[in-house]
């Protein structure tokens, strides 16, 4: 078994294969931590894990290696503002970005490196490309790569195709910021007033690494000069990513990626996720809507990484009942399997065509599409007593294997997995009930079903069941 993967670089689907023939070593960009990630940086994240996931579940060790940006003009604003020390706000962030990772079943990088743990790469970094002739100091002091000195600059976004504009290239500097071209971008910013105690010794002076470089000196730090997979989100290609090929290949001379694993954004209701709009949503405001995190993540993989995919609060509802679905068959195989080291390919059936959509550049939605046309047939199976003990143990186990690559968990629906506003609800609808309120009762029975509930009356109490 072998996964394919659409490759940025290239613009074809091509397999993913370990460079050195053993393990393949990816690179994610993780999250600048200066606030709570949204619901659109977790698709990249999900997504991300299921690539994972999949290697896994086929047997292909790997190394993933996902950072933390935590020196940035953001991070460092908000120390400002708040007075704290910078290391202060961003282990806060840190903290709450991994209990959100927890919550959405992301399994954890074997490598989390942070900018500011590793300045001595990045000043090495900057020494070299200076050394070699890519890079140059600005007169107050920062360091700026010479994009001139690369002509291979805009392979992956292609950027030859387009025109190049001062105000679009780069979100990481400034005027404040003297360069040479427009087109150049910062390696290392010189200490500037605002910055507070926020800077740090250097051959070039004091100031603070360029976000570029972070992940370029942290990758190659822990993967080495030359990589299998590097993933973000779209809106890292240009110029994110493009300067960290030009800056790595320009100070090493050998190719810096071989793959590119780009995720699409999140629409929200059909429109851009914006913080002016209100529609920035955390994992916290999916639970205060009365959701689930399984919920979340179920809807996030449900649309194919290379397009857009909208989110609704009814898609958080439809996720229920699907999840609701897959708990029901598992139940009735005789509950979970623990999966037990990589399955063969022979241990998925009868699931071998949902593998099989992941493995064909990790069609998520194709992968959906097949699971519950094979839990409908498995139902049918059941009903007719068709299925024999063996049958019915590797309908489990291929079950299990499905839902690890997915990292989808079924929790019981016990009265403590039930959201709290979901029994807050159903609380007041069984005392407007009792007190023969019948127009409230029925209202708040209408709000249990749109939250994917339904209740089950009984003489003296009642019952909460997903729809």
């Amino acid at each position: 078994m072998r996964l394919t993967l659409y490759n940025t670089l290239t613009r074809e689907v091509e397999p993913v294969v370990p460079i050195n023939g053993r393990k393949l070593r990816f690179y994610c960009c993780g999250p600048t931590v200066y606030g709570p990630a949204h619901i659109g940086n977790f698709r990249t994240f999900v997504m991300q894990d299921v690539f994972r996931r999949v290697l896994e579940v086929i047997g292909q060790p790997c190394m993933h290696v996902r950072n933390i940006t935590d020196v940035d003009d953001k991070t460092i604003r908000q120390s400002v503002e708040l007075d704290l020390p910078l290391t202060e706000v961003t282990a806060h962030w840190t903290a709450r970005f991994h209990a959100d990772c927890a919550a959405l079943n992301l399994r954890s990088p074997h490598i989390e490196p942070s900018a500011v743990a590793h300045l001595p790469e990045q000043i090495a970094l900057i020494e070299k490309l200076i050394a070699k002739g890519h890079a140059y100091r600005s007169e107050d002091g920062s360091v700026y790569f010479k994009v001139a000195s690369f002509p291979a600059y805009g392979a992956l976004s292609r950027l030859k195709e387009r025109s190049i504009t001062t105000g679009a290239v780069d979100r990481e500097d400034s005027d404040e910021y003297e360069r040479d071209s427009a087109a150049d971008f910062v390696l290392w910013k010189a200490r500037r007033p605002e910055d507070g105690p926020n800077y740090w010794p250097s051959p070039f002076g004091e100031g603070r690494p360029g976000w570029h470089v972070e992940c370029s000196a942290m990758s190659m730090r822990h993967l080495g000069e030359s990589f299998d997979l590097h993933s973000g989100g779209v809106d890292l290609i240009f110029p994110h990513h493009e300067n960290e090929i030009a800056q790595s290949e320009a100070a090493t001379g050998r190719p810096f990626v071989r793959h590119w694993f780009h995720i699409a954004h999140l629409l929200v209701h059909g429109g851009k996720m914006s913080k002016s709009l209100g529609n920035l949503y955390t994992l916290d405001d999916v639970r205060d809507q009365g959701h689930r995190p399984e919920e979340l993540r179920y809807v996030l993989l449900s649309g194919g990484y290379r397009q857009q995919l909208n989110f609704t609060w009814e898609s958080l509802g439809a996720a229920r009942k699907a999840l609701a679905r897959l708990r029901e068959l598992q139940k009735r195989l005789g509950g979970p399997s623990e999966l037990v080291g990589a399955p063969k390919e022979r241990d998925f059936a009868p699931f071998r065509p949902v593998i099989g959509a992941l493995l064909e550049d990790l069609n998520t939605p194709e992968a959906l599409g097949r699971l519950f046309a094979t839990v409908k047939t498995l139902n049918q199976k059941l009903d007719a007593g068709a299925l024999d003990p063996l049958a019915i143990k590797a309908a489990r186990e291929g079950l299990a294997a499905v839902l690890d690559a997915l990292g989808l968990e079924l929790p019981a629906a016990t009265s403590e997995s039930v959201p709290e506003p979901v029994q807050k609800l159903a609380a007041e609808r069984w005392q407007a009930k009792q007190q023969r309120d019948w127009a409230t009762a029925d209202a708040l029975r209408e709000q249990l079903h749109a939250a994917g509930w339904a209740t089950k009356d009984e003489q003296s109490d009642y019952q909460l069941l997903p729809l």
